[in-house]
């Protein structure tokens, strides 16, 4: 059962000419209520300005259409925050271009309400309410200035600053909940007891809210009254987050050799048996098409967390629509648990490397380029590999990259409340910061980028290479032309700024390596300047000065004593 709710609306002019509230709520269905799910927004244009009405309502509309339009990847919070900071540049650059419009400003406050949660997004002093077992909770802080003058005067609202700097929560819900979201004309004249009374004397949301705004307006109020009242009916089962939910409860097929079939599936070869999972090379006995088939390891049967693993690496791969990404083919009708991606061929450049195949310079640029293009679109979903390495590097024989294996990666709107994904990788190709601890992050995807060309080019690693469970200390990385002589001075100075100890001398973004690879000796980067020893080995260092005190307070006792 998907999440099930009710909406009621109101919206009151009052005693003024022109109403600078507006609300509204998108109550969409299946995949993208699934996805994204159910999103309320009430604004206030700031009074006194013409434009306080244009702000409120553009604002609203918005967002509305453009958090839809976001990636499925994304977080909640991400999403609400790019689409305002969009919002906010235009409320500013319209102010700026219309003399009559100058000052316009609005609050806002939005809730949604997806799977089995509610995240909320608020700036300004419109408010949110949870309404639970007949007790009223304020989930948002009013941003006004704490100044017995000045209660009234916004600190923070959509074009206020260049900068929005929303308020983020977010909660489990429960059967029942109903939410209340209200402009300053309704809560500032009606208090909390008041309007958990109305709320409880109104069973449907649109009385609630209608009763609301008239119960404001007749107790005095001379401000718009707004109010939006969503009700919870139904919440969807634990832990849906994606149309695979169902896949969860399928067995696991048995150990599958050349010749098996699966669901009109044909194994035709093993291609990787790790510990967890197994890849098949299978051909569709009905059309005769090409696919891999990935499954768990069947002593995993009853794993709940590996059978979860396997779902969201399917739900991240569906979500990469990209060529440079093996892509997910779908099917019905399963008997087991797998999923299907589409087959290519060609080899890893691990399998290249290992065959002995060598990787001119020029070759090694242009795969970093396709390499790096690649990881821009898992990072534009806000996803992070974590196991970049030329063995997940996919080269066609048309010369066409692919990387491969979202087994490890994460994105933000995967993650659950409290939890943190532990360390995964491979050790040789991780970020010096992964091995203290340091969550995922896109900047250890292009650490790992870097090990990559430097790895295709002399076969060896900038810091040496690193066993599983080993606890390395990184001093200068290696230069690359210890290697190999005949690798340019400019591609050096990328593969080291790249593979740096240190996070502050690395490439910011992918965008600045790549646009580094591609202008090449056109434009060169800088030689990286030593690391003083204070900093490459301070024990070595202390040592030093700890030996150099010593010999001159012996010279000076020598000296004393004759």
């Amino acid at each position: 059962m998907p999440l099930q709710v009710a909406v009621g609306y109101a919206s009151l002019t009052g005693p003024r000419e022109r109403n600078e509230d507006y609300c509204g709520v998108v109550t969409p269905d299946g995949i993208d209520r699934e996805n994204k799910g159910v999103l309320a927004a009430v604004a206030d244009g700031i009074g006194g300005h013409r434009g306080g009405r244009e702000a409120a309502e553009y604002t609203v509309r918005g967002l509305l259409a453009d958090y839809y339009a976001t990636p499925d990847t994304w977080s909640i919070p991400r999403a609400l925050e790019t689409v305002t900071t969009a919002l906010n540049r235009w409320v500013i650059a319209e102010a700026n271009r219309n003399a009559d419009l100058a000052g316009m400003a609005t609050t806002l406050s939005a809730l949604v309400l997806r799977g089995r949660r509610y995240h909320l997004g608020h700036i300004g002093d419109s408010r949110i309410y949870r309404l639970r077992d007949g007790e009223l909770l304020a989930l948002t802080i009013d941003h006004t200035w704490d100044h017995p003058e000045l209660n009234n005067v916004l600190s923070r609202a959509i074009g206020l600053d260049p900068r929005v700097l929303m308020d983020f929560a977010d909660g489990e819900l429960a059967l029942g909940d109903r939410f209340l979201l209200v402009s300053d004309g309704v809560w500032g004249v009606l208090p909390a007891a008041l309007l958990a009374d109305v709320l409880l004397d109104h069973p449907e949301p649109q009385g609630a809210s209608a009763a609301l705004t008239s119960l404001a307006l007749a107790q005095g109020g001379d401000d718009n009254a707004t109010a939006v009242v969503v009700d919870i009916l139904a919440l969807p089962p634990p832990n849906l987050r994606d149309s695979l939910e169902s896949d969860a409860r399928l067995p696991l097929p048995s150990r599958l050799k050349p010749g098996h079939e699966v669901d009109g599936l044909v194994v035709e070869a093993l291609l990787h048996d790790a510990r967890e999972t197994l890849v098949y090379k299978v051909r569709d006995a009905r059309t005769g098409q090409a696919l891999v088939l990935k499954t768990l390891q069947p002593a995993l049967a009853g794993d709940a967390a590996a059978t979860a693993a396997l779902l969201m690496e399917e739900w991240r791969a569906r979500r990469v629509v990209s060529a440079a990404f093996p892509q997910v083919v779908p099917r019905e009708h399963k008997s087991c648990l797998y999923y299907l991606m589409s087959w290519h061929l060609g080899a890893t450049l691990q399998e290249r490397l290992d065959a002995g195949q060598h990787f001119p310079v020029a070759e090694v640029v242009r795969l970093g380029v396709a390499l790096l293009k690649a990881v821009a679109v898992l990072h534009r979903l806000d996803i992070v590999h974590r196991d970049i390495k030329p063995a997940n590097i996919h080269l066609g024989e048309a010369g066409a990259l692919r990387l491969l294996d979202l087994g490890v990666a994460v994105c933000h709107a995967e993650t659950q409340p409290g939890g943190t994904p532990g360390p995964a990788g491979t050790p040789s190709f991780m970020a010096p910061e992964l091995f203290a601890g340091a969550s995922p992050a896109p900047g250890f995807d292009l650490y790992a980028v870097g090990v990559s060309l430097y790895h295709l080019l002399t076969r060896r690693y900038p810091y040496g290479e690193i066993e599983p469970f080993q606890t390395p200390r990184f001093g200068e990385p290696a230069r690359p032309t210890r290697w190999r002589p005949e690798i340019p001075g400019w591609l050096e100075n990328i593969l080291l700024k790249a593979v740096a100890r240190e996070g502050g001398e690395r490439f910011e973004t992918g965008e600045e390596f790549l646009l580094a690879l591609e202008r090449g000796a056109s434009r060169p980067l800088a030689a990286p300047g030593r690391q003083p020893l204070a900093r490459k080995n301070p024990l070595l260092l202390w040592k030093i000065v700890a030996a150099v005190c010593f010999a001159i307070n012996l010279v000076l006792l020598v000296a004393l004593l004759r």
